[in-house]
């Protein structure tokens, strides 16, 4: 009679005569599958893990193209000058035409030197230039006022003239003009004053900060840009109307 292990070592020998191991040989796929699957899950872990990582960076990359207000521009300094709580940069009209809706405004495409390109701005100069007169004009901009609805056109600043009257009906207006050297989008100073820091839109609109400025802004006997006597300049010298002296300017 047949000893019970005998039979057990009868029925392994049988079926690893059916697989074609040789005696005692570990199946190769029973370990490594069960390692394979584990490296499977592994890779797949370290590849979710990856892409979390990857989405984290790019997460935080966008936060850093977003900085705080804090780490965006300094605290508004509210003790300078007013003329240096705005700004004036240099601009040239490359496109005008005639607002539709309005008989005094033309709405025009100024280059102030930015990158996202022209800024739009309405102006109540049709009374006393012409569409190709002001073409191609150099001029200066107040470039950080908030931007106002003009007759259903969205103004981005504004442009800068002398005027002086010529009777009780009429007025004679001319763009204060920078030197034809100073390069588009440099920001004027002030003669004797310190570099200005310019307030946002929305402080100088809330601090009436324009207002303020415009009783002190006039054309010098020579026909130069001043705001209580301090001259607008730029790199390549003063800023001037070509023939007012004494005009108010806005």
């Amino acid at each position: 009679m047949t000893a019970p292990l005998d039979l057990v070592n009868e029925l392994i020998s049988h079926l690893e005569g059916q697989l074609g191991l040789a005696p005692n040989e570990i199946p190769a796929n029973s370990s490594e599958g069960t390692n394979g699957n584990k490296s499977n899950k592994n890779s797949s872990n370290n590849n979710n893990n990856n892409n979390k990582s990857n989405k984290d960076a790019k997460k935080n990359s966008k936060k850093q193209k977003k900085p705080t207000a804090t780490q965006s521009s300094a605290a508004p300094n509210h003790d300078q000058p007013d003329i240096c709580k705005l700004e004036f940069k240099v601009g040239v009209i490359t496109k005008v035409w005639a607002h539709p809706d309005a008989d005094r405004l033309y709405c025009e495409e100024i280059d102030v030197g930015e990158e996202t390109g022209p800024r739009l701005i309405a102006s109540g100069l049709r009374p006393f230039y012409t569409e190709e007169q002001m073409l191609g004009q150099r001029l200066l901009v107040v470039s950080n006022l908030k931007a106002k609805n003009l007759v259903g056109f969205k103004s981005h600043g504004m442009v800068l003239c002398a005027s002086e009257a010529i009777d009780e009906n009429d007025k004679r207006v001319e763009f204060i003009e920078p030197p034809s050297e100073a390069p588009l989008g440099e920001i004027v100073t002030f003669d004797g004053l310190p570099p200005p820091e310019p307030l946002s839109g929305s402080q100088v609109e809330k601090k009436k900060v324009f207002l303020k400025c415009v009783e002190g802004m006039k054309t010098s006997d020579d026909c130069e840009a001043t705001w209580n006597g301090h001259v607008f300049k730029t790199s390549k010298g003063v800023c001037k109307s070509k023939t007012i002296r004494g005009g108010a300017m806005s």
